[in-house]
């Protein structure tokens, strides 16, 4: 952002000088066909022709520059869009989730107070613990899929900013 400023300031600064060059040149009957003042005016043509050269190439840079921060912030977007997605996604499955954990903990819990009443089965409070032990290991796997998600974005950020952090082939080894 600070090369756009400054390339703006460098062609307003030219183009107060080409101003200043001009009004040097306003006629002056004395002076009409002097060769000094012809050599002059060349001299501040051609000046004015690289300035105009300058400030061409200078207005493409910043359009360059213009065009790269938007393709940038374009995908920064789509980046953010595509995480906010998955993040979503992982939150309503993580949220069914504990909702059937809480349903076979209440299940059990009422299949414990017949059994104490004397009225259900032993095999069925069996059924329903190892349901409840199955719903348990798959939230310990979708909570241990969703820090692996996270490492892994961390891990990205730190590779893209820090060269000299391992690679993720190194981390994976270390974790072995």
């Amino acid at each position: 952002m600070s090369d756009i400023s400054e390339l703006e300031t460098r062609i307003t600064t030219a183009l107060e000088r080409i101003s200043t060059g001009l009004s040097a040149l306003s006629p002056q009957p004395s002076d009409a066909g002097s060769p000094d003042t012809e050599a002059e005016l060349e001299q501040l043509r051609a000046a004015l022709e690289e300035e105009r050269t300058a400030n061409a190439q200078l207005q493409e840079r910043v359009k360059n520059l213009k065009s790269k921060r938007g393709r940038k912030v374009a995908a920064l977007q789509s980046e953010v869009d595509r995480l906010q997605d998955q993040l979503a996604s992982e939150e309503k499955s993580l949220s069914k989730l504990r909702r059937a954990n809480a349903d076979l903990r209440a299940n059990n819990d009422a299949l414990r107070a017949a059994i104490s009443a004397g009225v259900a089965e032993p095999h069925l409070i069996n059924k329903s613990m190892m349901a409840e032990l199955e719903g348990l290991r798959a939230a310990q796997s979708a909570d241990r899929a969703e820090l692996d998600a996270v490492l892994g974005e961390l891990g990205a950020l730190i590779a893209e900013n820090d060269p000299d952090a391992p690679n993720t082939a190194e981390r994976e080894g270390a974790d072995a």
